[in-house]
């Protein structure tokens, strides 16, 4: 039987890799990358050989086989992502899963992840959190996602494009009121940045998108002052507007603002009546 290593690689910078990591990476048989040229600079910077074969979203599945081979054939093989801990909003998982099946050895290599690190860089309660990720992209999955996010008491770590963020934080805005988030840019990066505030100060500031990797940190529902009438009537108008159903978003609107869940039914019917 093989071993399947689980290699986290720096999220930006090179330096932030473990000793451990590097071995692994040296010896193994195969190194399986997402971008195979983003992890040729790592491995260029610290003089490793290996040359990287793909891994991706498009050939998971036929690549797995191949692995498979090696595994049984008594190799070792290193998994890294594009950057951070692969599997998280990262492909490898079926490939995991399968080796696992299979019988081999599958050894997690800790270290960098851009989730951990927004998150103690945010100021945040972080003895208790949810990693999203993606949200989804369609509108009737992504407004029953918010309806269900809502209502969570722990901190929440998002992932989303540059481009796409200051859309998003508008959205969570007017779903989720005053909660506070911090928005964690470029991290372990020449310009890194940790902005914190309101959704809706960092809805302002970022209306137009960043540059560079992001991950965006959010309250829980717990920490969050009930909201004034008029306030909770502008906010059923949003999200009215952005497609939820009365009944989901009385839900999502109940835990995040302490408001019972059947006024909030009420006053979404009124709105859309």
């Amino acid at each position: 039987m093989g071993t399947l290593y689980v290699v986290a690689t720096p999220i930006g910078n090179l330096a932030d890799v473990t000793l451990r990591a590097l071995a692994v990476l040296r010896e193994a048989a195969l190194v399986l990358a997402e971008d195979t040229r983003r992890t040729r600079v790592l491995l260029d910077r610290h003089d490793i050989a290996a040359r990287p074969v793909s891994l991706h979203a498009h050939n998971e599945s036929s690549r797995t086989q191949q692995v498979l081979a090696a595994l049984a054939a008594g190799q070792s093989v290193a998994l890294v992502s594009d950057a951070g801990t692969p599997l998280v909003s990262d492909p490898g998982e079926r490939l995991v899963a399968r080796a696992i099946a299979d019988g081999h050895r599958v050894v997690p290599v800790p270290g960098p992840s851009a989730v951990l690190a927004a998150l103690i860089a945010s100021g945040l309660p972080a003895e208790s959190f949810t990693f999203v990720g993606f949200l989804p992209r369609r509108a009737g999955e992504r407004a029953r996602r918010l309806a269900e996010l809502g209502t969570r008491s722990e901190t929440l770590v998002l992932f989303e494009s540059p481009r796409r963020v200051g859309g998003l934080l508008a959205e969570l805005s007017a779903a989720f009121g005053k909660r506070r988030a911090c928005l964690a840019r470029e991290l372990t990066k020449l310009h890194e940045e940790a902005a914190r505030g309101t959704l809706a100060e960092l809805a302002e500031r970022f209306a137009d998108g960043v540059r560079g990797e992001v991950t965006l940190v959010v309250e829980g529902a717990s920490a969050v002052e009930p909201v004034a009438a008029d306030a909770l009537r502008e906010r059923v108008r949003a999200l009215l507007a952005a497609g939820l159903s009365a009944r989901d978003l009385a839900s999502q609107l109940a835990g995040a603002t302490g408001v019972p869940r059947r006024s909030i039914y009420r006053i979404a019917l009124e709105e859309s009546g």
